[in-house]
């Protein structure tokens, strides 16, 4: 999981970023501006912003390259992943995450090996699942529809 000491709530900018530097690992600051300038109206000095920032975040490390930099992640984009979505399932009831994560598998694009794994964890977990739920928006768990 990602490391308390690494600030994980990140900007729609910055995810761009760390999505090239998970994809190619380790990377050169000028082949990071030449992908995100590839995709986006970006100029030079806002993408070496984002990714000044992402290494005070604790999410990017650097190391000096002979005149340039190198940068790589500190976390992997499945830990990240996890961790986002886990703390924005925190603020939902528990009653209704079940229908969230159905309508999300429905437009998720899932290879067959994932569907596999997903099937399974669901076996497992049906096996000690409740009827139903509580909620757990309210000091008492009772929920009025």
């Amino acid at each position: 999981m990602v490391e308390k000491n690494k600030e994980h709530n990140i900007s729609e900018a910055e995810w761009e970023v760390m999505r090239i530097v998970w994809t190619l690992g380790e990377i050169h600051t000028g082949d990071v501006i030449q992908q995100l300038q590839a995709k986006k109206d970006w100029s030079e000095s806002t993408i070496k912003t984002l990714m000044g920032r992402l290494v005070k975040k604790g999410l990017l490390k650097t190391r000096k390259d002979g005149r340039r930099f190198v940068y790589s992640a500190t976390v992997t984009q499945i830990e990240m992943m996890i961790q986002v979505t886990n703390e924005m399932m925190c603020h939902m009831c528990d009653m209704h995450k079940g229908k969230v994560m159905i309508a999300i598998l429905k437009d998720m694009p899932l290879s067959q090996g994932d569907i596999t794994q997903i099937e399974k964890e669901l076996a497992l977990k049906k096996e000690h699942a409740p009827e139903m739920v509580n909620c757990n928006c309210l000091a008492s768990g009772q929920h009025v529809c």
